[in-house]
């Protein structure tokens, strides 16, 4: 998830605006779900998404995998302190019911579709193609004096530097290891420990790298986008047309199977 991954799709071709607003569209669309048919049915669409990148589903598995613990640990939550319905099985303040289990399989299924169809947008959009696409999109807030191209460009390096944070993580670790630290040894409070050196090092480097990309910007004469005109103009085509068609066929499928 933040890296983009260059292809020749059909997805690649549409407007950076559209995909941005049906990946935020989608993500509120998934509170329409409420029974097994409608997530089946939104799951569903969510993997059409993930085929039509025509990308490996290594690529999409590693966006998912660093948040798989926290998935677990929220539908955990849900799990355990979730009642209604039968009871089967309780033991102090934790209770195991149905409306439980059920609860906790939707949160899962939930956080595991926001993250696959963040990546789908990621993956297949370049980050300044993003940063022009929510500078559109947060346009109407200039009106109250917001500074949309400033909050436009640190989500941008924002989404860039992700990857890039998690490969120099992996480094550190891999640095460590090689002069014998173990981070899966022992219990929780003993792993926790063994992950603190690996925070300073990697503070320190994020500090130089946004030292050095602030002295990039200056160099090449940044002062903000008043003033400046764009390279890339962005153009709707008949291809984000079917952005539309998936977005609406899939709003008027949940509403349909809502109650059922």
């Amino acid at each position: 998830m933040g890296r983009y991954i260059p292809g020749n799709a059909l997805i690649y071709k549409m407007d950076p605006r559209g995909k941005l607003l049906i990946t935020i569209l989608f993500i509120f669309t998934i509170l329409l779900a409420n029974n097994p048919i409608s997530y089946g049915i939104i799951t569903l669409f969510c993997f059409l998404a993930v085929f039509t990148t025509k990308l490996k589903v290594r690529v999409f598995w590693n966006g998912v995998k660093p948040l798989i613990g926290l998935i677990f640990f929220t539908a955990l939550l849900q799990l355990f302190f979730m009642t209604g319905g039968k009871v089967y099985w309780q033991w102090w303040i934790f209770t195991l019911s149905s409306y439980g289990i059920v609860n906790a399989i939707y949160i899962f299924i939930r956080f595991t579709l926001i993250i696959l169809i963040s990546t789908v947008m990621t993956v297949t959009t370049m980050p300044l193609e993003i940063a022009d696409a929510m500078e559109w999109l947060l346009k109407p807030l200039k009106i109250f004096k917001v500074p949309v191209d400033k909050i436009a460009l640190v989500i941008s390096i924002a989404l860039r530097f992700v990857p890039t944070l998690f490969d120099e993580t992996f480094k550190i670790m891999n640095a460590q290891r090689s002069r014998g630290a173990d981070f899966n040894d022992g219990g929780l409070i003993k792993r926790a420990k063994a992950i603190t050196p690996i925070l300073v090092p990697l503070f320190i480097h994020s500090l130089e790298t946004a030292i050095d990309l602030s002295t990039a910007m200056e160099s090449r004469g940044y002062r903000g986008s008043q003033g400046r005109t764009k390279y890339r103009v962005l153009r709707w085509s008949k291809y984000d047309l079917l952005d539309l068609a998936y977005f609406i066929l899939l709003v008027v499928l949940l509403l349909i199977f809502r109650n059922h």
